[in-house]
């Protein structure tokens, strides 16, 4: 009986520590928020800057994943950049993930309807616009490239309201921010795990579903060629839209280097790469076409700015269950 006390006890400690934590966390999320959203956009872009140095130039690269980013690149574009290039590639690649959080935080305030086609070139609209108001469901696919909170920004004051898909934050209070901040636009958030229901009874009414489509899926997921290598996809994308024959657009919000607006703040060109008819699709490995073919298009779109896109997530950290049996024999060997 002491016992169970003991451990009751010490489990209730624990979640107060936890819960603690999270406060600390999300007291200092704020206060940069706050510090964000007080910023003009040339004073964020100054800041950016200095921050990007001091990650590229001074944090120890095993901390800010160097060699991942440069192994990756080098991996997807063989000689193409000299070594230098590379280096600039990922400054400029965590250039890019600080303007962007300061976009983010900013995008309440700085996009509007009345001005949002001032701040976005359009590429391919039609197309989208199209698959959009067809009736059928629609399944809005990205990267983890440019602002793709942006591009889900626009198409909510556009009137196409979708569900977002993302896996929620473990910190409860970071979460509601970020619930609410992707609602402000009129989207529903639906959690990445556990919200394979409402995502069914969206397609079914023939809604749309917005989602990133370039995350590792482990040793058990799909494989199909990113940049000439196999990389481990979600299997689900492609039944999801199979089972409910929805269109897959792939889309991007890139930014324009060295188009801004009298304020400072960043042009964006908003794209629809390609959008894949499921429909076209009949033979009994139709998943994996979808798959290969949607991935191919995130791949089109991230050979324009590589620097846009995040190299240090490792894309290609699985293997094939063959291949990996044949290194696991080679090193036993």
């Amino acid at each position: 009986m002491e016992s169970e006390f003991a451990d009751e006890g010490e489990s209730t400690q624990a979640m107060d520590r936890q819960r603690i934590r999270h406060g600390i966390e999300y007291l200092v999320f704020r206060t940069f928020v706050c510090v964000l959203q007080a910023l003009s956009p040339r004073m964020s872009l100054r800041i950016s800057r200095v921050l990007a140095g001091i990650v590229h130039n001074i944090l120890p690269r095993r901390l800010t994943r160097y060699e991942i980013a440069r192994a990756n690149l080098r991996s997807a574009f063989g000689d193409r950049y000299s070594d230098r290039q590379l280096d600039d590639i990922i400054y400029r690649m965590w250039l890019h993930l600080f303007r962007m959080c300061a976009e983010m935080v900013q995008l309440p305030r700085r996009l509007r309807l009345d001005n949002a086609v001032d701040q976005i070139v359009f590429r391919n609209k039609p197309e989208v616009v199209r698959a959009l108001c067809s009736g059928r469901p629609v399944i809005l696919l990205s990267g983890h490239f440019g602002n793709w909170e942006m591009a889900i920004s626009i198409f909510g004051l556009f009137g196409f309201r979708m569900g977002l898909v993302a896996r929620e934050l473990d910190n409860p209070y970071l979460n509601r921010w970020f619930l609410r901040f992707r609602k402000y636009t009129g989207h529903r958030p639906i959690p990445k795990l556990g919200g394979g229901g409402t995502m069914v009874k969206l397609l079914e009414r023939g809604g749309s579903l917005a989602m990133l489509g370039d995350q590792d899926a482990g040793s058990s997921g799909m494989f199909v060629n990113f940049f000439g290598r196999p990389a481990s996809t979600h299997k689900s994308i492609g039944l999801l839209a199979m089972e409910y024959q929805a269109l897959i657009c792939v889309g991007y919000a890139r930014r324009l280097e060295n188009e801004t607006l009298s304020n400072g703040w960043p042009r964006f060109e908003l794209g629809c790469e390609e959008v894949v008819d499921t429909r076209e699709f009949t033979t009994h490995d139709a998943v994996q076409q979808i798959t290969q073919r949607y991935t191919a298009a995130l791949e089109r779109v991230v050979r324009r700015s590589p620097e846009q896109y995040f190299w240090v997530h490792r894309r290609w950290k699985s293997v094939p269950r063959s291949r990996a049996e044949r290194i696991a024999r080679r090193r036993a060997g």
